[in-house]
């Protein structure tokens, strides 16, 4: 959601400490998880709200981000070029979803990220399941627009 892994990793650990300070708030009868997503998601929000009123980067302008975590983990089998290629493509999508607005972002972030079902999605949310299979619809929609010309251009370049 913030394109930052250092920025990411503080907000975890706020979530968390928010989930602790605030045990006593939780709802029996509600689910852990939708809740300590809510509590995330929040925080989440909050810091691109700063980010925005502080006329930091945006997202799409970060170079940093996501792609030295990504280094750190790649895995030795593939070649170095189609390492190299993977998070160049890595980087264009993240670009690309930087650039949605931020219910698109967190939809695609929660679905095809997380891998949560359109059900969770929607507890999370509170939402319904179709007002959220609707708006990760346009969400793809709008992220294949921004995407398609990049790739393209990729493609035509060749190796």
């Amino acid at each position: 959601m913030t394109g930052d892994t250092h920025q990411a990793e503080d907000l975890k650990q706020e979530a968390f400490a928010r989930v602790y300070t605030h045990r006593k708030e939780f709802r029996i009868e509600s689910k852990f998880s939708s809740w300590l997503w809510r509590i995330a998601l929040n925080l989440c929000y909050d810091a691109l709200r700063k980010r925005q009123r502080h006329g930091e980067c945006p997202l799409e302008d970060d170079p940093g981000g996501d792609t030295a975590a990504m280094r750190e983990h790649a895995a030795e089998e593939p070649s170095p070029d189609l390492q190299v290629a993977a998070l160049e493509e890595n980087e264009i999508v993240r670009q690309a979803l930087g650039r949605l607005p931020e219910t698109g972002r967190t939809l695609l972030a929660l679905r095809y990220g997380e891998g949560l079902k359109l059900r969770e999605i929607a507890e999370i949310l509170e939402l319904s399941e179709a007002t959220v299979s609707y708006r990760i619809a346009v969400a793809l929609d709008q992220i294949t627009r921004i995407l398609e010309p990049r790739l393209t251009e990729r493609k035509e370049a060749g190796p």
